[in-house]
């Protein structure tokens, strides 16, 4: 068997890894064919077909997404090189946007890219809760709540190409969907992928989303769907539109719509139902479109008009799902020398707006953990992945349920129900500073000296 190695800064050694070595390269040499026949032809081509190499590479990220890439940029911000495997031809970048508080802009900071990111969206001031008949419930504004407080609607796509520019050319390996994954006695791990390829990797990081299969390999068992589903969409007006910079909330009986400015001309929606399951998957814009207006009909135009006017590449339904990490029982976030990051290890419902928000905080945190490892040559690759697990799940398992109640609360169906929550609960007894408290995250900058 032909073994390819690409360049590997590091080796391991008992307690974690050497930086003095490299892997050499070993490549068989072919015998000259000397067959008469197309019988004999046949053999060699077959042979040589079924000798695939393997590539040996130091730290895999399965999965370039959110996660993957701010892992993979962390990484890169310590001196740390990583490949990353994506199964998509190209960066996902559809889809629409995503919110960040202020404990993901702190992670982008970290990463160096916060400064961009901010120039190209808006600052949202704060929030507005109103009826399905279009009457202001209530009003807050961040600030007042959390001097500190940072609120912006990101475009997932500029936030993946803007990650993604951190990284060295060909960090990124497209059409690289995952098909197989098997434990190596060394402690290594083989990845097989769709198209043949393989890798042993000694270290794997899962960022692989919501089915991850990582997750499944190391026993998770899948989300559990929350009972509700969501459309959403991000409108655009060439023109630029005139919403102020506030989220708007709009509730109802078992339903309920938001809808955020992105920049001057995009403005980001969504509408969330209750459903006893998640229904058909339907990808066709045009139903999804009708099926959302069909729901709000009645509700204040503004918001069907916006559907109206949304793109239809950006118009998505999705279930709502979470994986709630019970202490004692569920896994652990690592297995040897593979890891989760993100959704792939704590799918959370957007209720906090915290799911990308974790997701970022789990890449610094895992980054500063595995680069103190290989640096110091003490600590063990092992010990510094169940260090990120601990710290983390004190982080991630109180917002996933959180998170999931607030949702369930918020869809509400009973009548009475809701009328006390439209004329009392919200207009006198709520308050925004509690339920920001968990945006509280101290990061400081990633630098190769303070690993």
């Amino acid at each position: 068997m032909a073994i390819a190695s690409s360049s590997l800064p590091f080796l391991y050694s008992n307690n974690g890894i050497s930086s003095s070595s490299a892997y050499s390269i070993r490549l068989s040499r072919t015998r000259p064919l000397q067959c008469r026949c197309s019988w004999n032809l046949t053999r060699v081509v077959s042979a040589m077909k079924s000798d695939v190499s393997i590539s040996k590479e130091n730290i895999v990220i399965v999965g370039a997404g959110i996660a993957g890439l701010a892992t993979a940029a962390s990484l890169q911000r310590l001196g740390i090189q990583s490949v990353v495997l994506e199964q998509a031809e190209s960066l996902r970048t559809g889809g629409t946007s995503l919110t960040l508080f202020k404990n993901g802009w702190r992670v982008l900071d970290a990463i160096g890219v916060g400064s961009d990111l901010r120039s190209q969206f808006l600052e949202i001031q704060g929030m507005v809760v109103k009826s399905e008949d279009g009457r202001e419930l209530r009003s807050f504004r961040f600030k007042d709540e959390d001097e500190s407080q940072e609120v912006r609607a990101v475009e997932r796509r500029i936030l993946l190409e803007t990650l993604a520019n951190q990284l060295p050319p060909e960090t990124i390996r497209y059409s690289s969907g995952l098909d197989k994954i098997e434990a190596s006695e060394n402690g290594e791990t083989l990845l097989k992928l769709v198209d043949g390829t393989q890798l042993q990797a000694k270290i794997v990081i899962g960022c692989d989303g919501i089915r991850s299969p990582i997750a499944k390999w190391m026993g998770f068992s899948e989300p559990k769907y929350a009972g509700h589903c969501a459309f959403r969409g991000l409108g655009f007006y060439a023109e630029g539109h005139s919403f102020e910079p506030k989220v708007n909330y709009v509730y109802g009986r078992g339903l309920r719509a938001g809808y955020v400015p992105v920049s001057p001309t995009k403005v980001y929606w969504f509408i969330c139902f209750n459903s006893q399951s998640p229904g058909p998957k339907i990808t066709d814009p045009s139903v999804l479109k009708k099926q959302a207006k069909e729901l709000i009909k009645n509700w204040p135009v503004e918001l069907l008009n916006l559907i109206d006017i949304t793109p239809d590449e950006t118009v998505s339904k999705t279930p709502l799902v979470d994986r709630w990490l019970w202490p004692a029982v569920s896994r652990s976030a690592s297995a040897g020398r593979v890891v989760l990051v993100g959704d792939a290890w704590h799918p959370m419902t957007p209720n906090l707006g915290q799911g990308a928000c974790c997701a970022l905080e789990d890449s610094v945190v895992l980054a500063r953990k595995l680069a103190y490892a290989i640096n110091s040559g003490t600590a063990s690759i092992e010990d510094a992945f169940k260090s990120y697990g601990t710290e983390r799940w004190s982080r991630v398992f109180p917002l996933t349920i959180r998170a999931n109640l607030v949702g369930s609360l918020l869809q509400w169906e009973d009548p009475i129900v809701c009328s006390i929550r439209n004329n009392v609960v919200l207009p006198k007894l709520a308050r925004l500073g509690p339920l920001l408290e968990h945006t509280n995250f101290d990061c400081e900058p990633l630098l190769t000296t303070n690993v």
